[in-house]
């Protein structure tokens, strides 16, 4: 069997290269700088972590609800995890405290941003490098507090910790949705196209000789 010429070869690892380099990176810029991508969790946050202000629950509800980023609707404030066992338990409750990675935002904070309890989200290189206006404050969970609907889950990026408030009171709001907001393919997506020409081109080339 004939070898595939040197810059065939050559393409193929470059190609394997940028998977790799892809398949590393968590969090991915997405629509311009708008929103960025979560791999890990397949969400995509809004990339202006203050795009509102101060709101009750019911507000920052309706407002991530209403928006329209890059012609993608269907945002929301992120969910919190009942029970999480990853939580300290303070109080204890089942999801408050400390290392609450099971919440959306507990896992951007603590799994993506790399930060430790007692530490604030504005510290975190990866985060400040992707997202602006982040608060060092409470954020709204778009989940209700079940024993007692008058309140609502929060999380507060001042220190990693989560816990509860009451509805009418004003915190700050952090949109989200599920899944990818890519127009494009991406450079994985690119590499996995382009191996397949590759291998194709290939193939032609060896029945050729």
């Amino acid at each position: 069997m004939k070898a595939l010429p040197k810059t065939l070869t050559g393409l193929v690892l470059l190609a394997g290269m940028g998977l790799a380099s892809t398949a590393e990176a968590a969090l991915i810029s997405r629509l311009g700088g708008l929103a960025v991508y979560d791999a890990d969790r397949n969400l995509t946050w809004l990339a202006n972590a203050n795009a509102n202000g101060l709101m009750n629950w019911t507000a920052a509800n309706t407002w991530a609800a209403g928006l329209n980023v890059g012609g993608y609707t269907g945002w929301r404030l992120p969910t919190t995890l009942r029970p999480d066992p990853s939580c300290s338990s303070q109080s204890g409750g089942d999801s408050y405290g400390y290392n609450c990675t099971g919440s959306e935002l507990g896992h951007l904070f603590y799994t993506e941003g790399g930060l430790t309890l007692g530490q604030s989200i504005t510290s975190s290189a990866v985060l400040s490098n992707l997202f602006i206006n982040m608060q060092n404050s409470v954020y709204w969970s778009g989940t209700e507090y079940a024993p007692n609907p008058v309140n609502a889950w929060y999380f507060y990026t001042s220190s990693g910790y989560q816990s509860y408030d009451v509805k009418v009171n004003n915190n700050y709001a952090w949109a989200v949705r599920s899944g990818d907001v890519a127009a494009v393919p991406e450079p994985g997506e690119m590499g996995l196209l382009g191996i397949g020409a590759l291998a194709w081109a290939g193939t032609r080339a060896r029945r050729r000789g």
